[in-house]
């Protein structure tokens, strides 16, 4: 009897209580990203745009970065800001890639691919978009006097004013 068969790796898992398929948090939210990012390869791709130079055009990018969103493998499954400004600012685009474009960012921005508050506020920031779909935040304005001679970020007509309210203006 071989030690390491399938069989027995799945017997031991079985009897020790563990699902095979089992995975972390971190796990089903980067398969979630990429297969968002997938379905953004196919939506370029049923328009009519086949080969790598036509999708690099159509969205924008460099025929690199087309082919790794092709793949879905874009750095750890991720589309950054700057990324998807250039996409979203192609002319070419289709309107099924643009909705799952936006679809991408109000899911990330709601953090179903991770990330703290702040690193998805800041994510929401620095696209170039007029509307930003914005996930519902409770938190209220950071009122704290700034220290170490650091510049307040929140003027005495803001202080009174929604959070949510500043990052949509």
């Amino acid at each position: 009897m071989e030690s390491n068969s399938s069989g027995s790796r799945c017997a031991f898992a079985a009897f020790h209580g563990q699902a095979r398929s089992v995975r972390s948090p971190t796990a089903r939210m980067k398969a979630r990203q990429s297969s968002k990012i997938r379905e953004l390869a196919q939506a370029v791709e049923s328009a009519g745009f086949h080969t790598l130079d036509e999708q690099a055009k159509t969205l924008g990018l460099s025929r690199s970065t087309a082919w790794t969103i092709r793949r879905a493998s874009h750095k750890s499954s991720e589309l950054s800001a700057a990324i998807i400004n250039r996409m979203l600012a192609a002319p070419e685009l289709p309107p099924l890639a643009r909705s799952k474009i936006l679809e991408y960012i109000e899911e990330k921005a709601a953090g179903l691919y991770g990330g703290t508050g702040s690193q998805r506020r800041r994510f929401a920031a620095r696209l170039t978009i007029a509307e930003v779909p914005l996930y519902q935040e409770t938190a209220e304005p950071n009122l704290i006097a700034p220290t170490n001679h650091e510049q307040s970020r929140v003027t005495a007509e803001e202080a009174g004013e929604p959070l949510l309210q500043r990052a949509a203006a």
